[in-house]
């Protein structure tokens, strides 16, 4: 059974950084992609960011030069530093991994969700 557990959230005040951690058990992913969503409330969720094990990134124009996101295939996580957090940044954090190296596969849909991890900035 593939369980994605997020970690790391928490409550920060506006222009710090905040890291996330996904640990990925059941499977391996060294051939597909993970990546983050997120859902604040009120809205539907969102795409974040995605790796492929290649190394291949990609982030949401909303988070893109603040956000890094990286992974580690041997222990099969994938991080997320969020540096200059804005109020807008603050929702529940989902991990999503697919077992397709397309990156539109993730988007469409994962294959698996982590149970979400909440961040809130405060201005």
């Amino acid at each position: 059974q593939v369980q994605l557990v997020e970690s790391g959230g928490g409550l920060v005040q506006a222009g710090d950084s905040l890291s996330l951690s996904c640990a990925a058990s059941g499977r391996t992913f060294s051939s597909g992609t993970m990546g983050w969503f997120r859902q604040a409330p009120g809205k539907e969720r969102e795409f974040v960011a995605a790796i492929k094990w290649n190394d291949s990134t990609y982030y949401s124009d909303s988070v893109k030069g603040r956000f890094t996101i990286s992974g580690d295939s041997v222990k099969n996580t994938v991080y997320l530093k969020m540096n200059s957090l804005k109020p807008e940044d603050t929702a529940i954090y989902y991990c999503a991994a697919d077992r397709s190296d397309l990156i539109g596969d993730l988007l469409r849909g994962p294959d698996y969700w982590g149970q979400g991890t909440q961040v809130t900035v405060s201005s």
